[in-house]
């Protein structure tokens, strides 16, 4: 029997600060699985893309992921999918999992995370592009650092309104007016031209940027990102985005301390991740885990 997990099921299972905990567990230890997760992505006939990730493994997890997503960037939500949850020991399915869901989840979560490891002391925090993976960012980043205040800008203004209601902030009318009152700003849009140079911005800030995770996507130009400390999740698939320079460090690499980060507060620092095929597996497995434990999904027998 498999466990079908829909979107609400996993809203009630997954807890930032638990999926947090198990994140940074997994930057600090996924380079201990000799395999090496693949993220393959093709266009289509239509207006989106079909990615897939695969395998998705953590030491001392007996399971693995396997993920496909269809991208359509003009559609609510713009990504629909599927996470099959496999048994490693004899590749039972044990569930299927919303992936819209469990990608916001996990990519707002771990790109809180890196935000937090890499930012300074400033307390202002900027957002370009009001979606599902800003939300879990700003809800990431409130568990593990004070916010003094939020200000928020969307190609769309009621989105824009709305976030900035929830969460207590300010809408501004552009990118650049972000990075003027942020110290820290966090972008998720679809913007392939740069939404920020280096003119825009000031020493000691931080930009996160989840932008990068296809080929043609940029919201930081090369100017910044060539002033600044530049971190991702992966070297090899960040590279082959081909839009950001090489890299200075991985945020595994900062959590098992191996590079320092920031080191001065003058630094500018960005985090620019694509996502990682374990960080499915994280999430997905702690959601398992909590739904078996309190009953929650459904069963579904697909060999019948």
């Amino acid at each position: 029997m498999t466990l079908l997990l829909t979107r609400g099921d996993l809203e009630a299972v997954l807890e930032p600060k638990a999926c947090i905990d198990a994140l940074r567990d997994g930057f600090r230890h996924a380079e201990a699985v000799s395999v090496v997760g693949q993220r393959v992505r093709t266009d289509l006939p239509f207006p989106g893309t079909a990615t897939a990730l695969i395998p998705g493994l953590l030491p001392g997890i007996p399971a693995y992921t396997v993920k496909v997503n269809a991208k359509f960037p003009a559609a609510r939500p713009a990504l629909r999918g599927v996470i099959c949850l496999h048994s490693g020991a004899d590749g039972e399915l044990l569930a299927l999992l919303d992936s819209a869901t469990v990608t916001a989840w996990r990519t707002g979560l771990a790109a809180a995370l890196g935000t937090h490891l890499l930012a300074g002391r400033g307390d202002v925090v900027g957002v370009i592009g009001a979606g599902a993976q800003a939300e879990l960012m700003v809800r990431g980043l409130s568990a593990l650092r004070p916010r003094s205040a939020l200000v928020v800008q969307d190609t769309s203004a009621d989105r824009a309104a709305e976030f900035a209601a929830r969460h207590g902030g300010r809408v501004v009318s552009c990118a650049a007016e972000v990075a003027v009152a942020a110290d820290i700003v966090l972008s998720a849009t679809w913007s392939r031209e740069p939404l920020l140079h280096l003119r825009d911005t000031r020493p000691g800030q931080h930009f996160t940027s989840l932008g990068v995770d296809e080929p043609g996507k940029a919201e930081l130009a090369a100017d910044l990102l060539d002033a600044a400390l530049l971190v991702v999740d992966d070297r090899e698939l960040t590279a082959g985005v081909g839009v950001l320079r090489a890299a200075d460090a991985t945020l595994g690499e900062v959590a098992r301390s191996e590079h320092p980060g920031r080191t001065t507060e003058t630094d500018r620092t960005v985090y620019a991740p694509v996502g990682m095929p374990w960080q499915d597996l994280a999430l997905a497995w702690t959601a398992y885990g909590r739904a078996e434990r309190e009953g929650i999904g459904r069963r579904v027998d697909l060999l019948a």
